[in-house]
């Protein structure tokens, strides 16, 4: 059998393929950061990284590190359990304490991915009698977290807050019990911020619920670095916040999700993911608590951060580039071609600069870019130096 399957999905790839859209990756041989060392046939070679999630430049933080070696020492390599027999320690819950405390919501729940505390929310909490309102350009662990559960599905235009009044209004037509309104705090292809007050308007208009998915934000938006609703002054606005420890705070893995008292009680007796997956390893809740701890203490690198979106975004506006526009640290560059937008991100490569090309059908039909990510970890010198290699690309490419 397995025979005429293999044939199909050869088939498949080589339409990829032909199509100029496979997606090739490549290995770096040693620590993740501002400079990466990847493998190029028998050699190596240096790129400067302008694609990793590594916003504050904590992924090799000296201080995070080390935090997580003691982890390790202290508490072990990992739990070999899931959280409700024998994985929960002491170090689990002081990491939920903490993220609760500074997302100021009532409780904390850990994930073994952000992309698990979306799968484990919808399912656990609506039903068939509710209705869930969702972006259309949310991210794809929470459209797959929507399909698992059974409530009716409304969705609205991207950041379209009158749309999103015309779904409202339809769910209330179709008689549902509860409403949950849910969307990307940072749309992670545009780097577009939600209009999250304004979402909490209408969810007070309506009696809905409020959840964001807060993963390009957290640590890097508002005053003191808590996300979207910081961002907008909604903080005591919204019910639920999920993220994640692979961005900002560390860089490694695990997920979260911050919400009122009798969600995360809830989600601790049901949610799937979280009842049947291995507790984040100790050595990374270590690093993720002192990396929550940094961004307190080291403020200057969410200032360096902004610094750095700006110089760049200005540099490349300069140079002629179509940038989508925003003051996120995401920032894409359009090329619209997918073909296009592949030999541009080699020809970038070539030039000494780690970037990747994103087409459908990861964005729209047409909309083929090249993403951008800025660091605190970057140097004026290292983007000026990214600047001149997509001018260089531009030229090879053309």
């Amino acid at each position: 059998m397995y025979g005429a399957f293999r044939d199909h999905l050869q088939q498949e790839l080589d339409g990829i393929e032909a199509a100029g859209l496979y997606k090739r990756e490549l290995q770096i041989t040693g620590a993740q950061g501002a400079h990466v060392s990847v493998a190029d046939g028998a050699n190596t070679r240096e790129l400067l990284n302008l694609c990793a999630n590594n916003y504050l430049g904590l992924a090799q933080h000296r201080e995070v590190n080390a935090a997580a070696a003691e982890g390790l020492r202290d508490w072990g390599y990992g739990m070999a359990s899931v959280r409700f027999i024998c994985g929960t320690q002491t170090l689990h819950r002081q990491l939920e304490t903490a993220l609760a405390g500074f997302l100021e919501t009532d409780d904390c729940i850990l994930y073994p991915s952000g992309f698990d505390a979306n799968g484990g929310l919808f399912e656990t909490l609506l039903g068939p009698e509710d209705a869930v309102i969702s972006d259309a350009l949310n991210h794809a662990s929470i459209i797959d977290g929507i399909r698992l559960c059974k409530a009716k599905r409304f969705r609205y235009e991207n950041s379209d807050l009158l749309d999103m009044e015309t779904q409202l209004r339809a769910a209330d037509a179709a008689g549902a019990r509860f409403k949950l309104i849910t969307t990307d705090g940072v749309f992670s292809m545009d780097g577009s911020i939600a209009h999250l007050d304004a979402i909490c308007d209408l969810a007070e208009n309506y009696g809905a619920l409020v959840h964001f998915d807060d993963c390009h934000a957290t640590g890097v938006l508002g005053a003191r670095g808590r996300g979207t609703h910081e961002h907008h002054d909604c903080m005591d606005r919204v019910d639920i916040i999920t993220g994640t420890l692979g961005k900002a705070l560390g860089g490694a893995s695990g997920g979260f999700t911050a919400a009122r008292q009798e969600i995360v009680d809830l989600l601790r007796q049901r949610s799937r993911p979280y009842l049947f997956s291995n507790t984040i390893a100790p050595p990374v809740v270590a690093g993720a608590l002192r990396a929550l701890e940094l961004i307190d203490e080291e403020p200057e690198l969410r200032t360096r951060l902004a610094e750095n979106s700006a110089y760049f975004r200005a540099g490349l506006d300069e140079a002629g580039f179509e940038l989508l526009p925003g003051e996120h640290p995401i920032i894409p560059v359009m090329l619209h071609d997918a073909v296009y937008a592949a030999r541009f991100a080699k020809q970038v490569q070539e030039a000494g600069v780690y970037a990747v090309a994103f087409s459908h059908p990861v964005v729209p039909q047409g909309q083929a870019r090249i993403r951008t990510q800025m660091s605190a970890a970057l140097t004026r010198d290292d983007l000026d130096f990214a600047i001149d290699a997509f001018k260089a690309a531009r030229a090879a490419s053309a």
